[in-house]
């Protein structure tokens, strides 16, 4: 099974980004996974409800010294087999033209961020984890929607 590392070059080498931007497009590729076939995308998946929006722990390691400058363009080879690289494109091409404040700004106002940080002030740092479960239910709510639109 491929990796969270896996997720972030993916995205990472199709265009300049910031890290929270690359946070962003992790979570919402691993968040409508779950939604849309019901199962893990990548190992190492948790997302906590920090106060930028969702995070990787794991990235957070991996990319901290990218907080202020754009993350380099990842140039090897991808790992993903071809439904899954077709899913990926789907998410980049739905979000990939969006900032990391945007996309901060869209997770902020979804259920799973604000669920796990219920009861917190805006400020209040977290380690909460995001609930995998609840991220299911609510993308899988507005696939549904949009289906009867």
């Amino acid at each position: 099974m491929n990796t969270i590392y896996d997720l972030a070059n993916w995205f990472s080498s199709k265009s300049d980004m910031s890290h929270k931007k690359l946070q962003k497009l992790c979570y919402y590729a691993v968040a409508w996974h779950y939604a849309l076939y019901d199962s893990q995308l990548v190992e190492n998946d948790e997302f906590e409800a920090w106060i930028h929006g969702p995070v990787s722990p794991s990235l957070w390691h991996e990319y901290k010294d990218y907080i202020w400058k754009p993350l380099p363009r990842y140039d090897g080879e991808l790992t993903f087999d071809d439904e899954t690289d077709e899913f990926l494109q789907i998410i980049y091409n739905t979000y990939g033209n969006f900032s990391g404040h945007q996309l901060e700004v869209f997770t902020h106002g979804e259920k799973p961020w604000k669920e796990a940080r219920k009861g917190l002030d805006d400020c209040t740092a977290s380690n909460i984890p995001i609930s995998t479960e609840i991220m299911k239910k609510y993308y899988c709510s507005i696939y549904e929607e949009s289906q009867n639109d």
